[in-house]
């Protein structure tokens, strides 16, 4: 966005009008429930998963645990406690969500590796899988996962402390990369290298001394694909990144992004990502990839979507749900587009105090019901630390 179109939008937001929120969880402790491209509202819209942790503003350790519940919207959002995991991180927490009707999983950690739990909250039964996940096909029967020990290495807040990565001194090693697990059997195996990738195409502002790393991976609605980044770090801290797509098993990769300043992305469709990156016709934004042989892009949103943020399209596809960074003042902004007719509705102003940056800031994350009418966040405007935040969007979208 614009400073001039962020400001106003952000007076639209004072002037009132806005829809309705509700605080579903309280201190002392704090709850939140991470990444936007999952599924935290069970598929009758009743129960909201979340993560409850005693403390804030440092980096865990491998002794911190956060503790695994849900909240029911329908009984005066009791807070029911299913589990704990000692393998989150601020930004994604430990890759909590629904599959299927009623099983959710998360990541944990065991005393040689990482895990993955899954629980039946209706029945209680639950398995360990020998193998964190990243992203769950839409089937629920097939997950891809990168290396969190290789990401807390490079991007503290989005890998799991507890193991050091084996790695270190490689800049990409050839076992290590992208594995994909079958969910009822847990065997995993390596799909796609570091090494195959970080030797695959024209790399912007190549650099020998370059850590590789992927990041962010994210099946596409029919699950036929999925979306993974390609990023290295300079010695110096600084990155890029590259967009790619991929068969499940690995097969038909694609370079769908490679000017190096890809950033947060969503599917539309099985064959379009809205991504913010940036191209020289028209700079900084918001643009529709297509993930095919011609791959065209076109910009999206106009100067309402010139800013970055964490996209995704309610279930009608006419709306996309967003957010803003803090502005000078700390304030956050979830706002919707409409897309056929450019209509922006801010859904509130969210304070997120200054001691909430680096590796444990708190974006808002906005996600929404299946029903595509409610949209919860994670904010620490109300003094009382991250909570958990429902916003009543149905006057909106109608």
């Amino acid at each position: 966005m614009s400073s001039s179109f962020l400001d106003q939008l952000f007076a639209q937001a004072r002037q009132g009008g806005l829809p309705p929120v509700r605080t579903i969880t309280r201190g002392p402790k704090h709850h939140w429930f991470g990444y936007y491209d999952k599924w935290q509202f069970d598929p009758t819209d009743r129960f909201v998963l979340g993560m409850e942790v005693d403390f804030e503003h440092r980096s865990p350790t491998a002794d911190d645990f956060v503790r695994i519940g849900m909240v029911d919207l329908e009984n005066n959002d009791e807070w029911i406690e299913l589990g704990k995991s000692t393998a989150w991180g601020w930004q994604q927490g430990c890759m909590l969500q629904w599959i299927g009707e009623s099983e959710i999983l998360w990541n944990d950690r065991e005393s040689d590796r990482y895990v993955s739990r899954i629980l039946n909250v209706k029945t209680g039964d639950r398995r360990t899988l020998p193998f964190p996940i990243y992203s769950v096909s839409p089937d629920g029967k097939t997950a891809v996962s990168a290396d969190f020990r290789r990401i807390n290495d490079v991007r503290p807040g989005y890998g799991y402390v507890g193991f050091p990565d084996p790695h270190a001194d490689e800049l990409a090693p050839d076992d290590s990369g992208i594995f994909r697990i079958d969910l009822s059997t847990g065997k995993s195996d390596l799909i796609v290298s570091l090494d195959q990738i970080a030797n695959l195409g024209d790399i912007p502002n190549p650099d020998p001394a370059a850590k590789h790393y992927f990041n962010h991976l994210l099946f596409s609605p029919d699950g036929s694909r999925f979306i993974f980044l390609h990023r290295w770090q300079y010695p110096k801290g600084n990155r890029l990144t590259r967009m790619f797509t991929a068969n499940p098993d690995g097969s038909d990769g694609r370079i769908v992004d490679d000017n190096g300043l890809t950033s947060h992305f969503i599917w539309r469709d099985p064959t379009h990502i809205l991504a913010y990156s940036e191209q020289p016709s028209d700079g900084k934004r918001f643009y529709l990839f297509e993930d095919g042989c011609d791959q065209k892009i076109e910009v999206v949103g106009g100067e309402v979507l010139e800013r970055d943020g964490h996209c995704s399209y309610l279930p009608s596809g006419e709306w996309i749900l967003n957010d803003t960074y803090p502005d000078e003042n700390r304030n956050q902004l979830p706002h919707l587009f409409h897309v056929a007719s450019g209509k922006v509705a801010p859904l509130g102003e969210f304070r997120s105090p200054k001691k909430y940056t680096g590796e444990w800031r708190c974006d808002t994350h906005p996600r929404f019901s299946r029903d595509g009418r409610k949209v919860l966040i994670d904010s620490p405007h109300q003094d009382q630390g991250r909570q958990m935040h429902l916003i009543d969007i149905s006057e909106i979208v109608g």
